[in-house]
C-alpha cells in the first residue's frame, strides 16, 4: 500500500490495528487513557487513514476541539440497530452531560450516577417505573463497548455507581438527533406506555 511507504513495520502494525479498532468501536477518545495513544496516532497519520477507510466505504471524522476521531459509513454499511430502551438511554446521557459540562471547568471530566439517569429517565414521564438493572446494564455495557462511556463501579444496582461521559457523546448523538428523539418520545406518550418488552428499534451508525 502506496500511502503506508516511508512508516517503519511497527508503525505499520500500528496502523493496522487502530484501523481494526476503529472499526470494532466507531470512536477513540483523547480523553480515555487507553486510546488516547491511538487518537493521536490517528492525528499524525490522518491523510493515510482517511484514504484507506475512505477504499473500505468508511468516512474519518476527527475532531480536536472534542478530541474525538470517529468512523462513519455513508453508505450505511454496518449500521446498528439501538433497542428502544437503547436510544433513551443514549439521549439521557447527552442530555446529561451537556447540564454537567456546563458546571465543569472545560478540563473536567463529566461524571454522572445511575440515580441521575434514572430520575431523568422518570422526568421524561415514558413510564411510571424506573428502567430494570438489566436493560441498564445491557445498555451502558453497549455504551462502553462503542467508547462513548465508562463505567467506574461495578454495582448497576446502586443508584450511587458513576458513569463517565466522554466528549464521544457529542458526535454520537449531535442537537439534530436531540430533537427527532424528542419528538419520537412524544409520540409515546401521547400514544401508550412502553414497556420492557418493546421491540421497536432506532437506527444509529
Amino acid at each position: 500500500m502506496e500511502y503506508l511507504e516511508g512508516m517503519l513495520q511497527k508503525e505499520k502494525d500500528n496502523f493496522g490495528r487502530v484501523c481494526n479498532r476503529l472499526l470494532g468501536t466507531c470512536f477513540l477518545c483523547k480523553g480515555n487513557q487507553n486510546t488516547r495513544p491511538d487518537y493521536y496516532f490517528v492525528l499524525k497519520y490522518r491523510k493515510e487513514f482517511k484514504e484507506y477507510l475512505g477504499v473500505l466505504g468508511y468516512r474519518l471524522e476527527i475532531n480536536e476541539e472534542y478530541g474525538v476521531v470517529q468512523l462513519t459509513s455513508p453508505r450505511g454499511i454496518n449500521r446498528m440497530n439501538l433497542k428502544l430502551y437503547d436510544s433513551i438511554v443514549l439521549l439521557i446521557l447527552r442530555i446529561l452531560y451537556d447540564e454537567k459540562k456546563r458546571q465543569l471547568s472545560a478540563v473536567e471530566e463529566v461524571i454522572v450516577t445511575l440515580g441521575d439517569i434514572q430520575d431523568r429517565f422518570l422526568s421524561l414521564n415514558i413510564r411510571d417505573k424506573i428502567i430494570d438493572k438489566t436493560t441498564m446494564r445491557n445498555a451502558l455495557s453497549l455504551f462502553r463497548r462503542y467508547q462513548i462511556v465508562e463505567l467506574l463501579d461495578r454495582d448497576l444496582g446502586d443508584e450511587e455507581s458513576r458513569v463517565l461521559i466522554y466528549d464521544s457523546i457529542l458526535m454520537a448523538v449531535r442537537v439534530e438527533d436531540i430533537k427527532a428523539a424528542f419528538e419520537k418520545l412524544e409520540t409515546y406518550r401521547k400514544g401508550k406506555n412502553i414497556s420492557n418488552e418493546e421491540t421497536d428499534e432506532d437506527e444509529a451508525d
